[in-house]
C-alpha cells in the first residue's frame, strides 16, 4: 500500500506501520516498495512529510548500521565545536555489539568512500583522535569470559594511570577499548573494592552531589553500580577538559549505558528549546536495544517518566512516533 499516493500523507499510518517493525522487517518493506512503486522509500518520506517528524521517521528506517555510519559523519564535521558531538563514536564504540560496530564501519566506507578512522584522524586532535581510533577499530570477544586476576591488575593500571593524570596512556585506552564488556565490568568493581574507601551511603551521597553521573547512580537504589562511582570520581579529579569528559563518557557507555542515553534525553529537553538530533538518536538507536531499562532509570534520575518528558517538549505526529518507539502508544 502506498501511504504517500494520492491526497496527503496518512501520517498516521506511517507511524503504525513502520513503527511497529523490527530493523530487518523494516529493509524487507524498503526493498518491496523500491519493487511495487519503482521508487525508494526513503526518497518518498523525504518529499512527503516535513520537520521532526520528517526526520525521526527517516533515521527509523535506514538500516542502523547505515544509520549510525551517517550520524558518525555528521559528528565527525562537528567535532571542532567541543566533546559532545563526538557522543555518537562513543556509543557505537561502547555502548553497542561489536557487530554492529563492525557493520558500522563497513557502511561507513561503502557511503563516504573512505574509512571512519581516516576521518577520526583528519579532523579529531590529540588525545581524543588516540582514544577514538582505538576504540572504532576494535572487535571485542562478545562472550562472558572472565578473568579475575586481570581484572585486579587491570584496576591497579586505571589507578596509576589516573593518579599521573595520564588519561591517554596507552595500558588506559588498551584495556578500554579491547577488554570485552563483561570483563570490564569485572574490572570496574574490583577498582572499587581495592581503592574506593569504605564508606556508607551518606558519604555515598556527600561524594555525588557535586556530580550528576554520580547522583543518579546512588538514587538508582541499585548498588550493583555503584563500582563506578569511585572511577568516576577519581577521573572527574584529573581536571574539566575534554579528555576527562570523553573517558567518562567511555566508562559510563560500557557499565551502563541506560544511564547515559537517559542523562542524553534529559539533556536534549531540558531549557530553552529542544535537541532534535540528541532526542531522536537517543530514541530510535536504543528503541530496539535496551529502552525498557531506560525507561526504568529515567523517573529514578530526574522525577519524571521518560513519556512525560518527551510529551512536554514535541507535539503531533512526532510525538506519536517517539512514544510509540518507547512502548507507550498503540
Amino acid at each position: 500500500m502506498n501511504l504517500y499516493a494520492g491526497l496527503g500523507t496518512d501520517e498516521k499510518a506511517v507511524t503504525w506501520v513502520l513503527s511497529q517493525r523490527t530493523a530487518s522487517q523494516r529493509q524487507l518493506i524498503r526493498q518491496a516498495y523500491q519493487r511495487l512503486y519503482n521508487e525508494s522509500l526513503i526518497d518518498n518520506i523525504t518529499s512527503e512529510l516535513s520537520g521532526d517528524f520528517k526526520d525521526a521517521v527517516i533515521m527509523w528506517t535506514l538500516d542502523p548500521a547505515e544509520r549510525d555510519a551517517k550520524m558518525a559523519k555528521e559528528a565527525l564535521k562537528k567535532s571542532k565545536s567541543g566533546v559532545k558531538h563526538l557522543q555518537v563514536i562513543v556509543e557505537i564504540s561502547c555502548a553497542s555489539s561489536p557487530y554492529h560496530l563492525a557493520a558500522v564501519r563497513q557502511a561507513y566506507c561503502a557511503l563516504f568512500d573512505c574509512s571512519i578512522e581516516e576521518d577520526i584522524t583528519a579532523v579529531v586532535s590529540m588525545p581524543l583522535r588516540k582514544v577514538l581510533l582505538r576504540l572504532v577499530s576494535s572487535f571485542r570477544y562478545d562472550k562472558e569470559l572472565l578473568d579475575i586476576e586481570a581484572a585486579a591488575s587491570e584496576a591497579n593500571q586505571l589507578h596509576e594511570a589516573i593518579k599521573a593524570k595520564q588519561l591517554d596512556h596507552d595500558q588506559v585506552v588498551h584495556i578500554l577499548a579491547t577488554r570485552n564488556f563483561f570483563q570490564l565490568k569485572a574490572t570496574f568493581e574490583r577498582y572499587e573494592q581495592m581503592h574506593g574507601s569504605p564508606i556508607d551511603e551518606v558519604q555515598l551521597l556527600q561524594l555525588a552531589v557535586n556530580n550528576s553521573s554520580l547522583l543518579s547512580l546512588f538514587f538508582s537504589h541499585s548498588l550493583k553500580q555503584l563500582d563506578i562511582c569511585f572511577l568516576l570520581q577519581d577521573i572527574s579529579s584529573v581536571g574539566k577538559g575534554n579528555l576527562v569528559s570523553l573517558m567518562k563518557m567511555v566508562i559510563l557507555c560500557i557499565r551502563c549505558p541506560e544511564r547515559h542515553f537517559a542523562e542524553v534525553i534529559r539533556t536534549s529537553i531540558v531549557g530553552f528549546g529542544t535537541d532534535e538530533a540528541a532526542l531522536n538518536r537517543a530514541i530510535i538507536t536504543r528503541a530496539e536495544v535496551d529502552m525498557k531499562l531506560i525507561k526504568e532509570v529515567y523517573p529514578i534520575m530526574y522525577k519524571n517518566t521518560l513519556e512525560d518528558d518527551v510529551i512536554g517538549d514535541t507535539s503531533g505526529d512526532y510525538q506519536d512516533f517517539l512514544l510509540t518507539l518507547t512502548g507507550s502508544k498503540f
